[in-house]
């Protein structure tokens, strides 16, 4: 199934607490994380970009590769990322995913875009009782949010979502598929979890 909306693929930021960029790190065999997670989703959508700083893409294998460039390059930070991408993009809802949760389900995907037609902000939340913030669908109709945060030096996405009048979110069983990769660690564990998935 093709969605009619566009996803964004969030790969700006300073992965700091991994000690090297965690997109460009070689995931399996043949591809680098947002390899990986680009040809996931390339059959899932009419349009797969990626949001980073700069393009640190080009010796990688992303056919058909779409760049959206923070229009800030000193901040780094999600609202940034959603406010570049909303300026540039038309589109009124649009689906967000980290570069570091590379084994959200097929379905999961499906569900969270069927069910936010009513909804400014529709995110995956586990049955962990866990949140998953850059997992889901956002409306347009958060931009002068968003302005506004970034304009009061407020940068967080929880504090967004929270404060959004019309939000949802939908509990999903298998947490695993929810791994998120930000250390050695974790990054390890994703590996060994790769023949899961």
């Amino acid at each position: 199934m093709t969605n009619i909306i566009p996803c964004v693929i969030l790969s700006g930021g300073k992965s700091s607490r991994m000690g090297e960029d965690k997109s460009l790190m070689q995931f399996d065999n043949k591809t680098t994380m947002i390899e990986y997670l680009y040809k996931k989703l390339i059959p899932l959508f009419k349009e797969v970009y990626i949001s980073a700083k700069t393009d640190k893409f080009d010796s990688l294998q992303l056919p058909n590769k779409q760049l959206i460039l923070d229009t800030n390059q000193t901040i780094f930070s999600p609202m940034i990322a959603l406010e570049t991408i909303f300026q540039t993009l038309k589109d009124e809802k649009i689906f967000i995913i980290t570069v570091d949760t590379p084994f959200v389900e097929n379905e999961t995907i499906d569900t969270l875009i069927k069910n936010s037609t009513n909804f400014s902000i529709t995110i995956a939340k586990d049955s962990q009782n866990n949140t998953h913030n850059l997992c889901g669908v956002f409306s347009r109709d958060n931009l002068p949010t968003i302005q506004k945060m970034i304009k009061q030096d407020i940068h967080k996405i929880n504090y967004m979502i929270k404060n959004s009048k019309n939000y949802q979110e939908i509990v999903f069983d298998n947490s695993e598929q929810f791994l998120n990769i930000n250390t050695k660690e974790s990054f390890q564990e994703a590996k060994n979890a790769l023949k899961k998935f």
